[in-house]
């Protein structure tokens, strides 16, 4: 990720001290993010969470240098145990305090990660943490050692709407870049679309990137971040690649529930990526009419269609083999030439389709035939090796499609009015 791009970003961000919801055209945040800072000011120390992506339900002293954070969902619906959290600590000068994490469904999932400066993140040592319980019921108490200077703690590394404007701003810079407004979120938050391709061409090809679906999936946005950056490069592989096909990404699909720090859900209650069918949400729509564009424009095909997320581990949720698609068999050539560039990691893949499943991968192929893959990294995947699987997933992406046959013509609207044959 570019250094300064990131830092635009999060001086952006990390100046808008007050509520998401101070703002004039903001909506008001969600009941259950709505707890006021002013009740953790203690003579020792101050916890808030007035910054993008800050979330905790509740905040209460126990002492002068011991808060109790409560941990809960954006919503009472049925949700995915993502259990984000992130807030602020600082002190009139230095000393120890304890945070308490409790969380009212789930338990504590993300290691905690601390940041002076919103940029530079480091895991909280063992010896800082506290993990007790069992599955979902497990809690979490952290040391913190705070001074005037405020500490962010947060669940993963803040990467608000502010970080993804700047660094689109950065990449806009090449020739063959541009990035446009695709629409709007519920709470008329700008959607971006990026368009890679290489100047002076007009490629026919078209692959489609999204990101950020889930709020907390921070790991899987670390990913992304390379893997555009490697089909920008200034090799020969990547400008043979942008000469032949236009690459489309959508890389913050749901900024409001990233500034809010939900869970899961977009603000209307949905899982964005439960709704690649019904298309019942703003954001999701907005897909919807991209990818329809696509298919409608006879002068254009789509080829691919890769959404990056996190959990648990290192894995591609994919469509089987077994199931024809166009390009064939693309997902096992570009994954066992990915595995040949990455001899010390394994690759991890899980093949499996169920027909109408309302999520991105089995939409893009039940839909329009092609290969649709879940990228998944694992949440407390090594940062630096991110950027590696980031890089060389996309240098093997480029060389396997490079290698695919072109599209067939499009039908003709004489050869499309005869009669198959078949009734």
């Amino acid at each position: 990720m570019r250094m300064h791009a990131i830092i635009v970003g999060l001086t952006a961000a990390l100046a808008f001290v007050s509520t998401p919801a101070a703002a004039d055209h903001e909506p008001s945040l969600p009941a259950t993010t709505a707890a006021s800072a002013a009740e953790c000011a203690t003579a020792k120390a101050r916890i808030d969470k007035d910054f993008p992506t800050g979330a905790y339900a509740g905040c209460k002293p126990i002492s002068k240098k011991h808060f109790k954070l409560t941990i809960a969902p954006e919503d009472e619906g049925d949700i995915n145990c993502s259990a984000w959290y992130a807030f602020r600590v600082a002190a009139p000068r230095k000393a120890r305090i304890k945070v308490d994490l409790d969380y009212t469904k789930c338990g504590h999932r993300y290691w905690p990660k601390t940041s002076t400066d919103g940029v530079n993140w480091k895991f909280m040592t063992p010896k800082n943490v506290t993990v007790e319980g069992e599955s979902g019921e497990r809690t979490a108490r952290l040391s913190l050692g705070v001074g005037k200077e405020p500490l962010f703690v947060a669940a993963q590394e803040i990467f608000p709407p502010s970080i993804y404007d700047a660094w689109l701003s950065d990449l806009e810079k090449a020739p063959f870049v541009s990035v446009q407004l695709l629409g709007k979120s519920a709470h008329n938050r700008d959607i971006k679309l990026l368009t890679i391709a290489q100047e002076g061409s007009t490629p026919r090809e078209t692959i489609v990137l999204v990101g950020r679906q889930h709020p907390p999936e921070v790991t899987g946005a670390l990913a992304m971040v390379p893997f555009i950056e490697t089909i920008m490069g200034d090799s020969e592989l990547a400008k043979a690649y942008r000469a032949r096909f236009e690459t489309l990404a959508v890389p913050l699909l749901n900024p409001d529930g990233v500034v809010y720090g939900h869970w899961r859900h977009n603000t209307g209650g949905v899982d964005l990526n439960r709704d690649w069918g019904p298309f019942t949400q703003p954001e999701t729509g907005l897909m919807q009419k991209l990818l329809q564009s696509l298919d409608k424009d006879p002068a254009r095909d789509l080829r691919v269609l890769i959404d990056f997320h996190s959990t648990g581990r290192d894995v591609f949720y994919t469509i089987p083999d077994e199931l024809p698609t166009d390009p064939e068999l693309f997902t096992k050539k570009w994954l066992e030439l990915y595995q040949t560039r990455m001899p010390d990691y394994d690759v991890n893949r899980d093949a499996r389709h169920a027909v109408g499943r309302p999520i991105s991968k089995a939409h893009a192929y039940d839909t329009y035939g092609v290969p649709g893959i879940t990228f998944e990294i694992g949440d407390e995947t090594d940062r630096q090796l991110i950027k590696r699987i980031g890089r060389e997933s996309a240098i093997a992406m480029m060389q396997t499609m490079l290698q695919t046959p072109l599209p067939q013509a499009p039908m003709t609207r004489a050869n499309a009015a005869q009669p198959s044959g078949e009734q």
